[in-house]
């Protein structure tokens, strides 16, 4: 639909120095920590970049001081085992500390919807509840 001559897709996006369009992330997937803008499919693929993972998906969850937490859902490749902390510490080498994920939660795999896209909303509606919040 368009608004005011707009086509609003909900995705977030950066342009460069010589113009290219680059997609960042959805905007219902952005965390804000602290003030700070995390774009949770740069966690993801650091995440996913480690031999370890299989899949990842990451949400910001409810917390007192910085608005929002990182928090990582991570699926084990097969005849790996996580170590979380190693995880977290080799996302903040790369992303630095206000994007390295504060938990990581090992499942075996990530919820999908009907068309087979991973299902954020139900990763984030038990501590959004919680939080007395309507998860998006």
């Amino acid at each position: 639909m368009l608004r005011g001559g707009w086509l609003r897709t909900g995705d977030i996006g950066r342009r460069d120095e010589d113009g290219y369009v680059y997609i960042v992330d959805r905007a219902k997937d952005l965390i804000i920590s602290g003030g700070l803008n995390v774009y949770a499919r740069e966690v993801e693929d650091a995440l996913a970049a480690e031999p370890s993972v299989a899949a990842a998906a990451v949400i910001g969850v409810p917390h007192e001081r910085w608005g929002e937490a990182v928090k990582a859902f991570v699926v084990p490749r097969a005849g790996h085992s996580i170590d979380t902390d190693a995880l977290m510490a080799a996302v903040k080498a790369k992303k630095g500390s206000h994007q390295s994920p504060k938990s990581i939660e090992v499942i075996a795999e990530l919820p999908q919807t009907t068309v087979g896209k991973v299902d954020k909303k139900a990763l984030r509606a038990p501590f959004w509840q919680q939080a007395g919040r309507e998860v998006n």
